[in-house]
């Protein structure tokens, strides 16, 4: 879904940058656009004279009832604009007009939505008039005549407001004969068009019966809260011996797992700087995010993204896939650390099922719940000029859905949540690492060593794929095509998660130990590493230039391939720096104790932050302007309505249905389960204790890229 939008954002900057009016004669022509700007004046004026000959169709097939019911309520709108009736009036002065600015990517006039759709009148011919709010979809090249050229492609919308019984096709007509009656010009159909799909009225439809489900399934899983959460307020004095179903639902135990601060001087297994490495990944995904849905917003300078690309700040953006790279590191790490501690106390016993299964129980039942809501609460609570049909991935969830319940959505053309495609992968290298545990413990470093061989065939892969499909990654270059082969695919993503997986076992066999480095030593991996940063996000600046000379494709697979592997490698410094107490003033911020609440939620941000993301921009009234002090304002405010969201969809969803592992723990020590662990309901935790090897079936934090979600 999002990786259309910057599909459509790119051609759009295509066309504004090849549109440059390079005819003698354009000012004569935008005069002569000029005279057709105020169409909804020239609506009104149309209208407000109109004799039966005009409000007739010229059309040679037989009327239809619907035909006729159009025909009257534009008469009683002809009599009701003549006499200055305020409803007509209104249904003119919601008109958009044709945008000014068009050269610098102005497309839109959203007009005023409500004022239109708000019209309700009581028709002399006809029963209730209703307003419908439609985009006129205008070509100024082929009303002028242009055959050829970008000039003849481009188009602008602008909205329009009529009576609802009236289709697109009714008004194309008219408003052809009123454009042709002011330029006295013969327009192509195509030149004018309301499209039906994008018409809307205040009309509410009636909820189906999925809509219903979804609605009584948060009901009841609310109520069930609210219940429980008094329960455990009015009856529970003992905090350390509350009934399994009130830990499960009572909000005030829960919002204790979520508020919690854990001491790392108290449990030396505590790996605090993990928690701020995943906020700060969340983050930036969130950040760029906000980047991509810019692209839908009606901006009045869309073509200044042609320069902001060129700006350095923009390689933080272009190339935030890195911020799945640092999940994919972070979820092999902790999957190897708490799996073989585990393994040591049950003498290398694996309960590969339960393992499985725990997992579906913490992934399965929040996703299950976002499709609904995505699919079905999002069109209940929000709408605009915009927001025509929903949800924007409803047909690839309506097509797919189960795709995604069966994390096989990154290799099919239906992804239901543009972002759970990181769900898929992380499940599909989840399931095959039972097998590199076993080996890990059975044959130590020799497995490590074919584990390497397999990150290094993985990385050579990736590499020979842009090769063999000539595949480029520099955004100006990239195709959908390339996207799902080299970002989407399982294999693709299998270095940075086996270096953390590899890396998660280096940290297992030392331990305990200190590690005595000297100064030179510290500050030579710091600055590798920084170097490393700066390279994998710069690297390509000077390649992605406007101007600049294409990047040769074997430069560009070696940078894609290569990066891949310089990133989680920068990570493991990092860990391994703030963990031996070479961290200094990065270890001060990244295990700042403030982070611990977020990255316990981060899974829900992950699951939610699109849905916010969503709602609050195509809900928009109003052009916007593209700055990145705008956009930032987004980022908080999107953040911010996310984190309250994922809080209170944690209590009432994924508290409750995590909590389903009490009935599954063993108190036998053969399973690794102890009895008194409590279920990690967060997101998979920095405490690497084999106490509760129970973390290891969570995904670290789910994230996507900023250009291919």
């Amino acid at each position: 879904m999002v990786n259309t939008l910057v599909a459509i954002f790119l051609c759009g900057l295509a066309l504004i940058g090849a549109a440059e009016p390079k005819n003698e004669d354009v000012l004569q022509d935008l005069q002569r656009i000029d005279q057709i700007r105020s169409l909804g004046l020239q609506f009104a004026h149309f209208f407000r004279n109109a004799t039966i000959t005009d409000l007739s169709l010229p059309d040679p097939r037989a009327p239809t009832a619907q035909d006729y019911l159009c025909l009257q309520e534009l008469a009683d709108f002809s009599m009701a604009l003549s006499t200055g009736q305020y409803w007509a009036l209104k249904m003119i002065d919601s008109w958009g007009f044709l945008p000014s600015g068009v050269l610098t990517g102005n497309f839109y006039d959203l007009g005023n939505f409500d004022e239109c759709v708000n019209i309700q009148a009581k028709g002399i011919q006809s029963s209730t008039i209703h307003g419908k709010y439609c985009f006129l979809t205008v070509s100024p090249g082929e009303i002028l005549g242009i055959t050829t050229g970008v000039a003849r492609r481009l188009s602008v919308k602008t909205a329009t407001c009529f009576p609802s019984s009236c289709s697109g096709s009714h008004m194309n007509q008219f408003i052809a004969q009123i454009v042709e009656r002011v330029l006295n010009l013969n327009i192509p159909s195509t030149a004018l068009k309301i499209n039906d799909s994008g018409c809307q009225t205040n009309e509410v439809e009636p909820l189906d019966g999925l809509t219903i489900f979804t609605i009584v399934i948060l009901s009841v899983m609310a109520a069930a809260v609210l219940l429980f959460t008094t329960y455990d307020y009015l009856l529970c004095e003992n905090q350390n011996q509350l009934p399994i179903l009130v830990k499960m639902f009572s909000a005030r135990a829960n919002a204790r797992v979520i508020f919690r601060i854990v001491d790392s001087k108290s449990n030396p297994n505590v790996i605090d700087c993990l928690h701020g490495i995943r906020c700060l990944s969340l983050f930036w995904v969130v950040y760029s995010h906000d980047y991509i849905y810019s692209a839908i917003l009606p901006n009045i300078n869309m073509s200044s993204a042609l320069t902001w690309m060129e700006q350095p700040f923009s390689s933080f953006i272009l190339h935030g896939f890195f911020s799945v790279d640092s999940f994919f590191f972070l979820g092999g790490m902790l999957l190897t650390l708490i799996s073989l501690r585990s393994m040591e106390k049950t003498k290398g016993k694996l309960n590969v099922p339960l393992m499985y299964l725990h997992r579906l129980i913490r992934i399965v039942p929040i996703m299950a719940i976002a499709i609904l809501v995505y699919v079905k609460i999002m069109p209940i609570v929000s709408g605009g000029p915009l927001f025509k049909g929903g949800y924007s991935g409803r047909e690839g969830c309506e097509k797919g859905w189960y795709w995604s319940l069966l994390f096989v959505q990154n290799y099919t053309n239906e992804i239901c949540l543009g972002q759970t495609w990181y769900l898929a992968v992380d499940m599909q290298l989840f399931l095959i690492s039972p097998i590199l545990l076993i080996a890990l413990y059975k044959w130590g470093k020799k497995a490590a060593g074919g584990i390497f061989v397999l990150m290094i065939l993985f990385s050579g892969c990736l590499f020979a794929t842009q090769i063999v499909n000539d595949y480029h990654m520099l955004l100006r270059y990239t195709s959908t095509e390339a996207s799902k082969k080299l970002y989407f695919a399982t294999h693709t993503h299998a270095a940075p998660w086996l270096i953390g997986f590899l890396f998660g076992y280096f940290l297992h066999l030392n331990r305990g130990r200190k590690f005595q480095l000297s100064k030179v030593a510290v500050w030579s991996g710091w600055v590798l590493c920084l170097a490393l940063i700066f390279t994998s996000i710069f690297a390509l600046y000077p390649a992605g230039k406007w101007d600049a000379e294409p990047l040769p494709l074997v430069a560009d697979a070696s940078y894609y391939t290569l990066t891949r592997i310089a990133w989680p490698l920068t990570l493991c410094w990092v860990v391994f720096a703030c963990m031996q107490g070479y961290g200094g003033m990065a270890n001060s911020f990244l295990s700042s104790p403030v982070w611990q609440p977020l990255s316990r939620i981060s899974y829900s941000v992950y699951i939610w932050h699109m849905f916010v993301q969503e709602v609050n921009n195509r809900s928009t009234r109003t052009n916007t302007y593209f700055t990145d002090y705008q956009v930032m304002l987004r980022f908080w405010s999107d953040l911010g309505i996310t984190i309250i969201m994922a809080v209170i969809l944690y209590l009432i969803i994924e508290a409750p249905f995590g909590g389903l592992e009490y009935f599954l723990r063993s108190p036998t020590k053969k399973t690794g389960l102890s009895k008194e662990a409590s279920p990690s309901i967060a997101t998979q935790q920095t405490d690497v204790s084999e106490k509760d090897p129970s973390n290891l079936d969570r995904p670290t934090i789910l994230a996507v890229s900023s250009n291919t979600a």
